[in-house]
């Protein structure tokens, strides 16, 4: 470990790219799996946005799952990274980045940061990514690894993800990454006229549905995308709908 933070810091005195030193200290054995986990999770299963799958062919995943995981970060399953929460199997962290169809000069809402991955792969394909955990020390432990890692274009911020982000709304796409019976009026207020919402949608200890909502003016529009199952969104979510 040691090596590898002399090489990231040697790089960026010399101005080039944090990835360049990912990918070399990189072992074999994780851009191996880094790259069966791209063609046979993701291209296999129909995710067929190029930057998405750029953005995930090069993240080191296992640099966001506990040090004791990390030989399964690459697996084809959600993972826990403690506080009772888990990072998303890689599957659905592409399936959710896709549908928000995302170019590269959005401005995106995390409600959720958990380890940092899907708010990594988010700033690949966005423009800004201003990320939400209620949780403070997921929240802390996000925030200097994604700084470490050189993503200056995340801001992540402790606290209840159910009321959003007023300071930086509008936002162009927002994506909450845990489980709730409704949809949260404060994010759709935030989102921008022609934005678009995924969200685990349904019963928070049971499985859920994958929903992508679309603002048209104050007019909204729902798909359902995918039977899922996330872990409940905690904080004020928890609480009766309308109190």
């Amino acid at each position: 470990m040691g090596r590898s933070l002399f090489q990231f810091f040697a790089f960026i005195v010399l101005g080039l790219q944090p990835f360049a030193v990912l990918a070399a200290s990189d072992s074999d054995k994780y851009a191996r799996a880094r790259e069966t986990m791209v063609q046979d999770q993701l291209i296999k299963r129909g995710i067929v946005d190029n930057r998405v799958l750029t953005a995930m062919s090069k993240l080191p995943r296992h640099f966001f799952v506990p040090k004791i995981l990390s030989f399964k970060a690459y697996t084809d399953s959600p993972l826990p990274i403690g506080e009772g929460q888990t990072i998303s199997q890689p599957y659905i962290v592409a399936l959710m980045t896709e549908v928000l169809e995302l170019k590269g000069n959005e401005k995106v809402l995390e409600i959720g940061t958990g380890s940092g991955y899907q708010a990594a792969v988010l700033s690949e394909v966005a423009k800004e990514v201003i990320s939400i955990e209620i949780k403070k020390n997921l929240c802390t432990k996000a925030s200097k690894l994604l700084d470490s890692l050189g993503y200056t274009n995340v801001e992540t911020q402790c606290g209840d993800g159910y009321f959003g982000w007023n300071k930086g709304a509008p936002y162009d796409a927002i994506m909450l990454t845990a489980a709730i019976d409704h949809i949260p009026p404060p994010l759709l207020a935030q989102l921008k006229d022609g934005g678009r919402l995924v969200l685990p949608l349904g019963n928070p200890f049971s499985y859920q549905n994958l929903v992508l909502v679309t603002k048209e003016k104050n007019d909204y529009r729902v798909w359902q995308i995918a039977g899922v199952l996330f872990v409940p969104m905690t904080g004020h979510a928890m609480k009766p709908f309308g109190k």
